[in-house]
């Protein structure tokens, strides 16, 4: 029944290992790329929706520039990465920001499961306390 099954992926992000480098200027550049070439939409138009979104010129040539290693002078700022993942609908981005921080990005309707589970778990801390207090009251360990 279970053969081949494989559970849903419950955080966003890319692949492990999708996105390489050691300079963190390089691997946000390679982000920025592998978001553009994913989403379905050319250059043009996720650059058109940004500028839309944020209300100031976003060219072609600048998503370019932002997705190029070669050109470290032009790194994407806060608010343009954001307009980004609006256009492209790549949350994978969103992700691509956590793991540098050991966490992880997970639909909000996960939310109310995961914070179930850190309550059993917090139950299950104070059973084993209650447990020891108990054996130590009747002096037995």
């Amino acid at each position: 029944m279970f053969t081949g099954w494989v559970p849903p992926k419950v955080s966003v992000g890319f692949e492990p290992g999708a996105i390489s480098g050691s300079r963190l200027g390089s691997r946000i550049s390679r982000a920025v790329a592998k978001a553009l070439k994913e989403c379905g939409k050319d250059r043009g138009s996720v650059a058109a929706q940004m500028s839309e979104r944020l209300g100031t010129p976003v060219s072609k040539a600048m998503l370019e520039a932002y997705a190029s290693e070669a050109k470290d002078g032009n790194n994407i700022t806060v608010e343009r990465f954001i307009a980004l993942i609006h256009a492209t609908g790549k949350t994978e981005l969103l992700g691509f920001i956590a793991e540098g921080f050991d966490m992880a990005v997970v639909p909000k309707r996960y939310e109310n499961v995961i914070e179930l589970a850190l309550i059993e778990d917090h139950e299950r801390m104070i059973g084993n306390y209650k447990r020891t207090l108990q054996l130590k009251a009747r002096g037995t360990r």
